[in-house]
């Protein structure tokens, strides 16, 4: 145990006392090495805290402690703030800008749940303060931002986790399935299909006055300045109670400006784990290809033509030409999973099932005991939070390292190029640029909104 963990346990449990919260209860865990102790619990902060940012602190309290929350919308963030003084009997410190916590000693790790556009950004600074960082799928919002987080990991020597859960989670089905294939079970994979699903254009969304608990300019951040967009109709379900069409909130997502659609949302999951099974996690394709898609509005030279739409791709089937030969398909179509298909049969895979002739023969024939934990590279811990503290106290990068996940992510970041170019992108992965294309070069970086720049 450091002795940064002592003293940062040590503050916040003094914090407590001077509260008058003698009787705080820490919750117990089955495993979160070298941090069983209430004395060794490193002490977190997340940042951004709508929908995930909450399901990624909610499943950490367990095994660590959270001395403070940021969050734009000031709702939001007293809702989160009351729910962790419930789990965890110690309000934690409430903040609208985060740069607040990243100035702070006794913080140990940052989970960053923030919308796409701020990954970058607070993450670097968070590395620079001396913070491991916890960032929610996808990574980045371009592939240049890729390169700069993993320039600073290696300079500052921070653990940096990925939130590509499905790499520790999901009941291990994922794991079995890369298992499968490295095993031989389908013979040499010829086929991978990442079905991803499709999303709704959306009507035009008109300028409304800003929710008086929301920092729109800060929300917007490095992004360009824009006035806020809403409908009145709410969204419902997962994500519920904010405007179903806007410009922020859920819906950040089908902007170009914000994210990246469901081509990094989803297919930052899937086509991780496809890239994990075909052992391409250092490397990348020779060329993508848009076979078929929908644009949520018309695009002149690879922009949108409006600003009060959506503007992602609504539907798509595209191709990556993978090495040795291998055919990744990433589709709007059909289920949402991954289709392995090699010479010798086939199965399905998705957080609900494992399906297919391989599967089935594992009755008879099963795999050897210990192939899912040689897929992951040793036990597999209770939740991706623990694997991200057990690697805090290891210093060794976690399952979900920023290398593999930006190379798969580079070929969702090629995908939406392509798309928004309406031709096919050749791609050089050793030197990370597209070939011959000087137009579709721009698009592997952007430009930061002055006073929101990334500094080095």
């Amino acid at each position: 145990m450091s002795a940064r963990f002592r003293t940062s346990r040590r503050r916040f449990l003094q914090g407590a006392a001077a509260a008058g919260a003698a009787g705080i209860v820490v919750p117990t865990a089955d495993r979160a090495f070298g941090f069983q102790s209430p004395n060794e619990r490193p002490v977190f902060a997340t940042i951004g805290l709508r929908n995930q940012g909450w399901t990624i602190t909610s499943k950490t309290t367990a095994f660590a402690d959270f001395a403070a929350l940021a969050d734009v919308d000031a709702n939001v963030l007293a809702e989160n703030v009351a729910k962790t003084d419930q789990r965890q009997g110690k309000k934690p410190d409430a903040y609208k800008d985060y740069r607040k916590i990243l100035e702070r000693d006794d913080i140990d790790a940052v989970m960053i749940a923030t919308p796409d556009h701020w990954h970058a950004k607070i993450a670097i600074e968070a590395m620079h303060a001396g913070k491991d960082v916890y960032c929610e799928k996808p990574l980045t919002l371009t592939i240049d931002e890729g390169k700069l987080i993993e320039k600073v990991v290696r300079e500052t020597g921070r653990v940096f986790q990925v939130g590509t859960m499905q790499r520790t989670e999901s009941e291990r089905r994922f794991l079995q399935a890369i298992a499968l294939v490295k095993h031989g079970r389908i013979g040499t994979v010829k086929k991978v299909t990442c079905g991803i699903n499709g999303m709704s254009a959306s009507p035009e969304i008109p300028v409304v006055p800003v929710p008086k608990e929301l920092d729109w300019d800060f929300w917007l951040g490095p992004a360009p300045k824009v006035d806020y967009r809403a409908l009145p109709e709410l969204r419902e379900g997962y994500g519920g109670g904010v405007p179903l069409y806007s410009n922020c909130h859920y819906s950040f997502r089908e902007w170009h400006e914000y994210a990246g659609g469901k081509l990094t949302d989803w297919g930052a999951h899937h086509v991780d784990i496809a890239c994990w099974a075909l052992g391409a996690t250092e490397t990348g394709p020779s060329k993508v290809t848009p076979l078929e898609y929908t644009l949520a509005c018309e695009y002149e030279n690879g922009y949108p033509v409006v600003n009060d739409r959506y503007n992602v791709a609504t539907r798509f089937t595209l191709r990556a030409d993978m090495p040795d030969g291998v055919e990744l398909i990433i589709t709007s179509e059909g289920d949402n999973g991954i289709l392995f298909e090699g010479t010798q049969g086939r199965f399905f895979v998705n957080r609900g099932k494992i399906v297919g002739t391989p599967v089935e023969q594992l009755e008879d024939n099963p795999l050897p005991e210990d192939a899912i934990e040689q897929v992951y590279g040793g036990p597999i811990p209770q939740n991706h939070s623990v694997n991200f503290i057990e690697s805090m106290r290891s210093r060794e990068q976690p399952i979900s390292d920023v290398w593999s996940h930006n190379r798969m992510l580079e070929i969702c970041h090629l995908s939406n190029i392509a798309m928004r170019l309406g031709r096919e992108v050749s791609w050089d992965p050793a030197k990370r640029e597209i070939i011959g294309d000087d137009q579709a070069n721009t698009f592997l970086a952007r430009e930061y909104r002055k006073g929101f720049e990334i500094e080095m």
